[in-house]
């Protein structure tokens, strides 16, 4: 597993954990990172989940800096698809440079600016009645009649005793609705209180990112749009 960014940037060491460039703070859970209250509190959530008759397993967790580089350079250029709220397919060649952008955060986190970055947060889902290569992450999912929705109203009851909690509510998000996105707010809304736009943009300025220019023009609205704006925690 890659644990440091070949990313070099006038940043302080500590605070390079919150823009995905340093991973020495994370620990191994089977094929994921994360940190280590993170980790634990999911064991004591998942092994309850499982005495509810839930295969309660994570599909993503920590991503780095460079891999949501990739992900964003592949919707920027057209070479991955874009979706629309609904998640509709959305014509990449009717987009001019602040529509793609705007598209492209509808389900992508702008790199250095995902909580994925941090180790706290997880995507999940029940792989008792779904495969995670089977598994879309779209919300039909998770609402009714979807494979994941009954895990759903169990974590929707129950996550906030371990720790957790969605991030990503509709009406109280930047980001679209997640529901298969956890947050393990006691670290979580610490590391959001750190977050700078300031170290982002240098982060930023460096990096090999389609739409630099627009993007950074615009950071201290998206950050506060999509970073800062996010449901409340229970903390």
């Amino acid at each position: 597993m890659q644990l440091t960014s070949q990313l070099i940037v006038d940043i302080p060491r500590h605070q390079q954990k919150l823009y995905g460039l340093d991973a020495h703070h994370l620990m191994p859970v089977g094929e994921f990172l994360l940190e280590p209250r993170t980790a634990a509190a999911f064991a004591e959530m998942q092994f309850a989940a499982a005495k509810n008759g839930f295969d309660l397993q994570i599909c993503s967790a920590y991503r780095p800096f460079e891999r949501q580089v990739h992900i964003w350079n592949a919707k920027a250029s057209g070479k991955r698809s874009l979706l629309d709220i609904e998640s509709n397919p959305i014509d990449f060649a009717s987009l001019n440079e602040q529509q793609l952008i705007d598209t492209i955060l509808i389900w992508s986190a702008l790199p250095g600016a995902s909580r994925h970055h941090w180790g706290t947060d997880i995507d999940v889902f029940d792989a008792k009645l779904i495969s995670k290569q089977s598994l879309q992450l779209v919300s039909a999912e998770y609402q009714a009649n979807g494979p994941c929705f009954a895990l759903h109203q169990w974590l929707t009851h129950h996550a906030q005793q371990y720790g957790f909690y969605f991030p990503y509510q509709a009406q109280k998000s930047g980001v679209s609705p997640e529901p298969w996105h956890l947050s393990y707010f006691p670290v979580a809304t610490d590391y959001l209180s750190q977050f700078r736009v300031d170290e982002l943009a240098k982060v930023l300025s460096q990096a090999q990112i389609s739409l630099q220019s627009p993007l950074i023009e615009r950071l201290t609205e998206l950050v506060n749009q999509y970073v800062f704006y996010v449901a409340p925690s229970p903390a």
